[in-house]
């Protein structure tokens, strides 16, 4: 008897508290409610986008979901430039689930681990690093170090967007050690250095023409 084909309609691959099914529903209607929640990456694209995503939705076999941006990354995908993931609001499917990794999160998004380790933020959380990077890997898809890679770049992403600050300044605030350190970071994240984003963001300033200061750097 031949197998029946899966598809996201009949697939149940959890995420969090959400499935395959509830995240095509969500992507294809742009549905806000579910705006952080999850990300979907595109496999002819290698680009990973928000539910919100204004780009016309790719074909439901070539997406693969993830419940973080930092599973994406660790998957290979690049940030989308249209929808912007480092602006999604900070609500993962498991929300109010896991304490721990809730305070872990919002640790790391404060810079808990800009300068110290995974040991060090484990001690502050009262669990064990080992056990910490299991409840990260179960339920975000990577590792807290992969987490805080992410969020240092997200950081930085929207200082170039929304500030005219030089890049020195901004790796720093961003939690990078070194300029040099954020270039091949970034890099590596958005495949394109970040003074090619600050040079789009200022052609699109151009043709856009000027709009309100931003509150960025107060933000982080």
């Amino acid at each position: 008897m031949a197998r029946r084909k899966r598809t996201p309609s009949s697939a149940r691959a959890e995420l969090g508290n959400l499935d395959v099914a509830a995240c095509e529903r969500a992507r294809v209607s742009r549905d806000r409610r579910f705006d952080g929640r999850f990300f979907s990456g595109v496999r002819t694209t290698r680009i990973y986008c928000r539910p919100v995503c204004p780009v016309r939705p790719a074909k439901a076999e070539n997406v693969s979901f993830y419940p973080s941006a930092a599973a994406a990354e660790r998957a290979g995908f690049r940030p989308c430039l249209r929808c912007r993931p480092e602006t999604a609001p900070f609500s993962p499917a498991w929300k109010g689930s896991l304490a721990t990794v809730e305070r872990a999160m919002r640790l790391i998004a404060r810079g808990a681990l800009d300068r110290a380790t995974v040991e060090a933020l484990a001690a502050r959380l009262g669990v064990g690093a080992r056990h910490l990077s299991r409840l990260f890997d179960k339920h975000l898809g990577a590792s807290p170090g992969q987490v805080a890679k992410t969020a240092r770049v997200q950081r930085a992403k929207r200082l170039l967007d929304d500030t005219k600050l030089p890049m020195t300044e901004i790796a720093s605030l961003a939690g990078f050690r070194s300029l040099r350190r954020f270039n091949a970071v970034f890099a590596e994240v958005y495949k394109r250095p970040p003074s090619e984003i600050r040079r789009r963001q200022r052609k699109s300033l151009k043709i856009s023409g000027p709009t309100q200061p931003s509150t960025a750097a107060q933000r982080l």
